[in-house]
Parts: structure tokens; sequence; C-alpha cells
């Protein structure tokens, strides 16, 4: 191509094809590792430089924020924070009830725009147990949840019993004094503690799932 230098050209072969393969665009370190350049900085650069030279438009405020010019746009994806696991079973232990939720997670999941909205106000966390199987929630599954102290009837929490500091995912059924704390699956009973001892986290808003 006229006008780029080598690097610049992988670069856009890279990005072209990481495109294809999976319907997003690569982050910059992405790039840095597929290219094998030196740096993000360097990365950096020659993204701003094809920028200006017109072969693709960046968008600092969305998530892997590139856009091929004169080829369709692909999927937009949010990043959202994966913020440890909730148990889908017995209740498992938290970290201290006074941690501060992180502003930064060392991991994120990217996801379609298009099922999640924009992304503000959620996060994820890694499924373990069974307990939810029949609402099609298993092992090992994402569910992105978004952050509210507070949920109807029947819908799915995940929740803090807060004199054992164990948090739980479940159905919830405020009952008076008691919370009954529902699992999907026939072969397990419900949990029903004091309406006192139940700190609601967060409402499950979608479950997303990896297939090998």
């Amino acid at each position: 191509m006229a006008d780029l230098s080598d690097r610049q050209q992988r670069m856009l072969e890279f990005i072209s094809v990481f495109l294809d393969e999976n319907g997003y665009p690569p982050t910059v370190r992405d790039i840095q590792h597929g290219c094998d350049i030196s740096s993000t900085s360097v990365v950096d650069y020659n993204l701003n430089a094809l920028r200006e030279k017109g072969f693709l438009r960046r968008h600092a405020d969305v998530s892997r924020g590139l856009e091929l010019i004169g080829r369709s746009r692909g999927v937009e994806t949010v990043s959202v924070p994966l913020l440890g696991a909730i148990a889908a079973g017995a209740p498992i232990s938290l970290p201290p009830a006074d941690a501060p939720l992180p502003v930064e997670a060392d991991e994120y999941v990217e996801l379609p725009q298009s099922i999640i909205g924009a992304g503000g106000n959620l996060y994820a966390l890694q499924v373990k147990g069974q307990s939810m199987i029949d609402a099609l929630i298993d092992d090992g599954d994402l569910v992105i949840m978004e952050h509210t102290s507070s949920v109807d009837n029947g819908q799915m929490a995940a929740v803090r019993l807060k004199q054992e500091n164990e948090t739980t995912l479940k159905r919830f059924y405020a009952e008076g004094p008691i919370v009954r704390l529902q699992p999907a699956n026939s072969q397990m009973a419900p949990l029903r503690v004091s309406a006192d001892n139940v700190e609601v986290l967060g409402k499950v808003v979608a479950v997303w799932r990896y297939f090998n």
C-alpha cells in the first residue's frame, strides 16, 4: 500500500484478519503480540499514523475502538470487569465485607454491546456449582450482574449472608421477616434466612457461556 511502512501494512492486515475471525477489533496488546512489535507505545504511534493517513478510525470512548475505513463495522463490544466467583450451590466465603469493590479488575470479558447495552454498572462473576441449572446457568458460566441493593421477588440475585460473610446465587423471595433463597434445581432445598442477615449485591441481567 502506498505511503505505508512495512509495519503499518502488517498492522492493517492483522486488524482486518482479526476482525474477520472474531467479529470485533483487536486491542493494542493484541496487535503488539500479533505483529511482534516491541511495545504498546510503538503500536499506539503507528495506529495514530494510520488514522492520520485515513486508513482507520480510533474511538477512545469505545472498547476495542478501531474501525477500518472502507469496510463494514464489526460488532461493538463492551469490557465488563470479572470480579470473581459466585456459588450456585452452597454459599462461598467472601473477602472482608468492608473491602472496596475494585474500580479496575485484573481481568475483563468482552461482550456484545447489543446484548448488554452500554455496560455501565455491570460486572461479571463466574458460577461455581449447579443449583441454578434449571435456569440454564451451569458450573463455569459467567453471570453478568447489575450492581443494585434491591431486587423484585423471583429475580436471580447475588446475595451475601452477613453473619457468615458468604455469597450465593439464587432466586430471591422476601417473605416477611424471612428471605427464601430458591435454587433452580429440583434436587436442592431452598435456604430460608432472616431478612436482617441478607444483603443484595446485584441482579442477573445476562448469562455468558464459552463453548470449547
